[in-house]
């Protein structure tokens, strides 16, 4: 067995989950090798937990998304929110030998799966102790423009990360955030503003996803006046999407457009219900090791020197009251390599070309 298997499931079952002698935890694993299953059942044991496994493919999930129904996934929601409740940490693996495997299943398919299976996703959020991270099959290191071997290499420098040793200057930068009213952003293509005032920062220290490195709050729900650009790839439901630009009035996207003759299938997914228009999370991204966007988001949303505003629903920890099935956070890179920005609360700069200015967040400049 790769040692880093053994690395990693230590750093997800000790740091990520605290996990304790006796806790229960459900380990959910999509196209992901065996060996790191049984690296994280063995650390399981040696902390004295009880391990359950599930094993999932990404093509056998398209094929029944393909003919979901409310009655299929309504008795699957029902058994796996049981399941859930039975559990007191969650670990998900997630890999794919082809990110657009379910680009071809219909919105409404998907959007039936997701109306059932929210419950349990909810739950889990707030019932357990959860970390969600992906694995490095060769798709991904080709999304990445790399090598396989190179990318594996990334990707377990990245995923054991000491974030620990973060966790002061972020939450310098979560209290500066609570203190907060109004924000305004400027970049090529973005002239934004919006306010946070009274709505809670969380500090991203590798407690729920892997990698991390972020702080996330919410704009007030109609604050939101502006244009924004976003010069990261990115990918939703399947589709590869470049060039999104958004344009705001009283919190609600009144205009999308997308680059490569995309803004019908970008509309279609903002019209998934009321709450897509709206702005569920705004956060500031600043994983040293992860410099390049790969359309994965659990990457890209925490890239050095980028931010990610986020259309759909917003988070209960930092709630500002939109709910949705859509939650699509679009990333924007203010590193002079991607054309530099800024970022101003309360009118004072306090980051610009994505690097902090305040000593006591010089940690998280890289």
């Amino acid at each position: 067995m790769d040692p880093r298997f053994t690395e990693l499931a230590k750093q997800l079952v000790r740091y990520s989950t605290s996990l304790k002698k006796g806790e229960k935890i459900l380990i959910d694993l999509v196209d992901t090798p065996e060996d790191m299953a049984i690296a994280l059942v063995r650390e399981v044991r040696s902390r004295k937990g009880i391990p359950f496994v599930r094993l999932g493919t990404n093509r056998i999930s398209r094929e029944l998304l393909l003919g979901a129904t409310d009655e299929q996934y309504k008795l699957t929601g029902k058994h796996l929110l049981m399941e859930m409740k039975d559990m007191d940490a969650y670990i998900a693996i997630r890999g794919s030998h082809n990110i657009t495997e379910t680009s071809d299943v219909a919105a409404d398919k998907m959007a039936t799966a997701m109306k059932h299976i929210r419950k349990v996703l909810d739950h889990r959020v707030k019932k357990t102790k959860w970390c969600v991270l992906r694995w490095p099959h060769p798709a991904m290191a080709q999304q990445a423009g790399m090598s396989t071997e190179a990318f594996e290499d990334f990707y377990f420098d990245v995923c054991l990360l000491d974030y620990k040793s973060f966790l002061p200057a972020m939450n310098h930068l979560k209290n500066l955030m609570e203190k907060t009213d109004q924000v305004h952003i400027k970049n090529k293509g973005t002239d934004l503003r919006f306010s946070i005032k009274d709505i809670p920062a969380i500090v991203c220290g590798g407690n729920y996803n892997i990698p991390d490195g972020e702080v996330f709050t919410a704009p007030i729900k109609n604050s939101v006046e502006g244009v924004i650009t976003h010069n990261a790839p990115t990918i939703y439901r399947g589709i590869a999407f470049d060039g999104i630009k958004l344009i705001f009035e009283k919190g609600k996207i009144v205009k999308a457009e997308a680059a490569g003759g995309k803004t019908k299938e970008l509309n279609k997914i903002l019209d998934t219900d009321a709450g897509a228009r709206y702005v569920g999370e705004f956060a500031l991204g600043f994983n040293p090791i992860i410099r390049e966007p790969m359309r994965d988001i659990l990457f890209d949303e925490k890239i050095a020197g980028s931010f990610h505003f986020t259309p759909g629903q917003a988070y209960e920890e930092a709630d500002n009251g939109n709910r949705s099935g859509v939650h699509w956070d679009m990333v924007t890179i203010q590193r002079p390599d991607y054309g530099g920005g800024e970022i101003f609360f309360d009118d004072k700069l306090i980051r610009k070309n994505g690097k902090f200015l305040a000593k006591n967040l010089a940690k998280l400049n890289g």
